[in-house]
């Protein structure tokens, strides 16, 4: 069994007509391998985080108007949706998914949930979709347990992980990779522990070698204990935000690389889909679903 963590408050978000966030990929994913016929008892329903437990890690102000919906106007532009009690049930949510999903890893070695990937989030505001980092959460979860001294975010997202580079950049356990277009969001970088910018139109063999080295650079140097994994597939060809040229197969390779690394050093792996921006869902769907077959889901 692999462990895929889900719930149906994923897609339920109401946004306005042709909003840039495909908010119903989460559940098109979930139907999909059902139709594939992965079984029920694979899927995991997570809880949502208490926002009263958040307060060592965040912003308490920041997560107290988050919570009420009294974020000033600019704070919610930023962020990129309208604010809503169902937003922030969800965001809630899907940062518990990742935080189950870590937990998850560790007890079978990979886990993967269906949503996941706020980078953006910082400690006392949100960005770029994120309002909750739920990456770095999900290392401090695998760092409270016995034996996992270190974590790897390895962050293939189209977009750099600055939220998650400045919450970890005082923190020796956890490792921040960040594998993303030069010249795309965020205007204004962060520093990761080891960053990898691509110019645009980069192609499957360039981008390929450049994550191997990047990969087994970071494992040699920093030795972790676990991988947390953001697949992001916005570096597809055809998506609308990402500028690079990976294609399906290119996808399909990266996932299968990270995958079988971690699994011949014997690391644990929790992964979340990260980004995607085509409009076109059924296509979304298919590059999304190459984390799944790269895990051997399917």
């Amino acid at each position: 069994m692999i462990p895929l963590v889900f719930h149906p408050i994923y897609s339920q978000l109401n946004l306005p007509v042709r909003h840039r966030f495909p908010i119903e990929k989460y559940q098109s994913i979930r139907d999909a391998l059902q139709n594939m016929g992965v079984p029920d008892s694979w899927f995991f329903t997570p809880q949502p985080l208490d926002v009263k437990a958040l307060e060592p890690v965040f912003c308490a102000e920041y997560l107290q108007q988050l919570q009420s919906g009294t974020l000033a106007p600019q704070a919610m532009r930023r962020i990129g949706f309208p604010w809503s009690a169902q937003l922030v049930r969800r965001t809630l949510t899907a940062s518990g998914g990742t935080v189950l999903t870590a937990r998850l890893a560790l007890e079978h070695g990979k886990a993967i949930n269906l949503t996941g990937g706020y980078h953006h989030a910082f400690a006392d505001f949100g960005s770029g979709f994120c309002m909750i980092n739920d990456l770095y959460l999900a290392a401090l979860e695998m760092l409270s347990n016995p034996g996992i001294d270190k974590v790897l975010i390895v962050d293939c997202d189209v977009h750099q992980g600055d939220g998650t580079a400045k919450l970890a950049e005082q923190d020796e356990q956890i490792i921040t990779l960040s594998l993303h277009g030069e010249k795309n969001f965020p205007h204004r970088k962060q520093v990761s522990d080891m960053d990898f910018p691509l110019p645009k139109g980069t192609e499957d063999a360039a981008y390929l070698e450049v994550l191997d080295s990047a990969l087994m650079l970071a494992l040699n140097i920093h030795r972790p204990d676990a991988v947390i994994y953001d697949a992001g597939v916005d570096v597809h060809i055809n998506d609308d935000l990402g500028h690079l040229h990976i294609s399906t197969d290119g996808v399909f390779q990266r996932d299968c690389l990270v995958f079988n690394i971690c699994q011949q050093l014997g690391l644990p792996v929790a992964a979340v889909i990260g980004g995607g921006y085509q409009r076109d869902m059924a296509a979304l769907t298919e590059v999304h679903l190459q984390l799944f077959r790269a895990a051997g889901v399917y």
